[in-house]
């Protein structure tokens, strides 16, 4: 439903695009004209009624990255050992119009919006952002945008679990009500802008860095080891005010509210409601590394491995590099290789079984490809493979799934009523989350040796991962014997039940399971989708050193190879 005047909008918002993207050297290699965003619709009286947006126009914009390592995120790091400084692309300026504040209140700051009035200092801002980055000068940002340099404080302290001060000075006005109106401003407006966290003997460095490339900057606050979240102001010469004094957490919670709302429609609510209860006394997961990672190694591959995909299987990439750089030999194996008998199994000292969605699921997780093993000549093969004494098998996720569907995990050839299976996660949704977990002592599994006790974070991405025994003395084995080589755990480092640390609801918080003689493990999670340091969205800064070189997940890939070797 085009209203009137929106051609014309479109043709000078293109004009100023244009002319924009000319100044700064970007260009744009396509887009679309959405800016009418308007429909036709009912009033609550049942009237008819146009129903308006305000027109965005968003530019997506990509560039060659030279070190995908060389980043920055907002969550703040420095727990009272850093500041904040604000970068104020605006010179100033305070402009309210099209701001949230300004849309929930009405005419706050009248009409006139933020804009680009100084190009120049956009570009000089960008690279000089860029040079703080490369010299880890930086270790937190955000750019002020909705809700203002208020609420770009509030997700950098949310993110980081990490309590902030704030202090800002005005000069003396005619009146305190227009002060306090200019506090409310400087909070609230979206003008250009960006905050950055410095650590507190990198402060003056970064401080002369950006006078030199006349970026104008504010120290607008402090990082705090406290709970809390304090904004005060000074008006004129004495007069003090303070603007939000809270819990951190409990604004988070606030914050997050109508998330956790709407989560509650979409999944199981006591799962939800698990999460939302547990946000304010969740801390930074205790990751530790049991044993040194091994070096990769040189030379020529040796020992031959399948990996081996159906129908809708995705992790084969990356299942296949992480034995590669373990010194594997590997090979890209289909099940319509092994049904033709192009290839046998018998060549091979390893299968890896990736995951993804064989079949798409459409019967059940590895129901699909589980009845092209189980029903054909090739579940004979397949046994042959194990019942050797030099193999070993990896299950993945979907692999996982297929290794309890055909019982090769814990032990080999049970009833089918007792076999383990992994059925639909408890929240009632496909989970994608990193999660936590915990090496468990005593596995005999041989992937796992010598990482006995670590804790680790590692992707984990499915939809049924709930691991369930139908045979409650085959759950009393498993646990009895170390059968379960890694588990989900909590904060504290220890298995839980609760969600979303356990994010399937899986019985004693088992993440996977290996045979009594350790060759053969299935589990869950995905550590080839976290064997490079950058895989991880979040490593502790006790950890940087081990990370330095390879993820601590390559372990498990480097102990097969030496598995084989000996």
């Amino acid at each position: 439903a085009k209203l009137p005047n929106e051609d014309a909008s479109l043709f000078d918002t293109c004009v100023a695009m244009c002319e924009l993207m000319e100044q700064v050297g970007v260009a744009i290699d396509g887009g679309k004209d959405s800016l009418s965003m308007a429909s036709k619709g009912t009033d609550s009286k049942g009237n008819s009624c146009f129903v308006k947006c305000p027109g965005t126009l968003v530019v997506s914009g990509y560039a060659v990255c030279d070190d995908v390592t060389q980043k920055v995120t907002p969550d703040l790091k420095g727990n009272g050992n850093s500041s904040l400084l604000l970068i104020d692309i605006g010179q100033g300026k305070t402009r309210m119009g099209g701001s949230s504040l300004s849309q929930v209140y009405g005419s706050v700051g009248g009409s006139s919006v933020p804009d680009v009035d100084n190009p120049a200092l956009l570009i000089n801002t960008f690279n000089v952002i860029q040079t703080l980055v490369k010299d880890n000068l930086i270790v937190a940002g955000h750019d002020r945008s909705d809700g203002g340099l208020i609420t770009t404080l509030a997700e950098m302290a949310f993110s980081g679990n990490c309590g902030l001060t704030c202090s800002l000075s005005f000069p003396p006005s005619s009146s305190p009500a227009s002060s306090f109106a200019e506090v409310v401003k400087l909070l609230f407006n979206e003008e250009l802008g960006v905050v950055v966290e410095v650590m507190d003997e990198d402060r003056n460095k970064v401080g002369d860095i950006l006078s030199a490339a006349s970026v104008p900057f504010t120290e607008v606050g402090r990082t705090i080891a406290d709970d809390r979240l304090l904004i005060t102001a000074t008006l004129g010469e004495k007069e003090n005010i303070t603007v939000l004094d809270e819990k951190m957490t409990k604004l988070r919670d606030v914050w997050e509210a109508t998330g956790f709302e709407l989560e509650k429609r979409q999944a199981n609510p006591e799962c939800v409601k698990q999460e939302q209860e547990g946000l304010s006394s969740r801390s930074c997961p205790p990751y530790s590394i049991s044993f040194s990672p091994a070096p990769l190694p040189e030379g020529k591959p040796r020992h031959s491995v399948a990996i081996l995909r159906e129908e809708g299987s995705n992790g084969d990439r990356e299942m296949a590099a992480a034995f590669y750089l373990a010194g594997f030999n590997v090979q890209d194996v289909t099940m319509s290789d092994l049904i033709s008998k192009k290839i046998s199994l018998s060549q091979f000292r390893g299968i890896a079984f990736v995951g993804g969605f064989s079949y798409a699921d459409a019967l059940g997780s590895a129901k699909g490809w589980g009845a092209q093993l189980k029903f054909t000549n090739l579940i004979e093969e397949l046994k042959g493979f194990f019942e050797r004494k030099d193999t070993f098998s990896l299950g993945i996720c979907n692999g996982c799934q297929l290794m309890a569907l055909l019982g090769l995990t814990p032990f080999f050839g049970l009833e089918e009523e007792k076999k383990p299976r992994f059925l639909h996660n408890e929240s009632g949704r496909f989970e994608s989350r990193f999660t936590t977990l915990r090496v468990e002592k005593g596995t005999p599994s041989i992937f796992f040796k010598g990482m006995e006790g670590s804790v680790l974070g590692c992707w984990s991405s499915h939809g049924e991962g709930r691991a369930y025994f139908p045979d409650e003395t085959i759950l009393q084995e498993v646990m009895k014997n170390n059968l379960a080589p890694i588990r989900y755990v909590n904060d504290q480092g220890e298995p839980t039940q609760a969600y979303p640390f356990n994010p399937n609801g899986s019985t004693n918080a088992i993440a996977g399971l290996c045979s009594i003689d350790g060759r053969h493990t299935a589990i869950m999670p995905h550590p080839e989708r976290t064997c490079f340091p950058w895989s991880w969205p979040h490593t502790p800064s006790h950890l940087k050193k081990e990370f330095e070189a390879q993820s601590p997940w390559m372990q498990m890939f480097h102990n097969a190879r030496c598995w084989c070797d000996e």
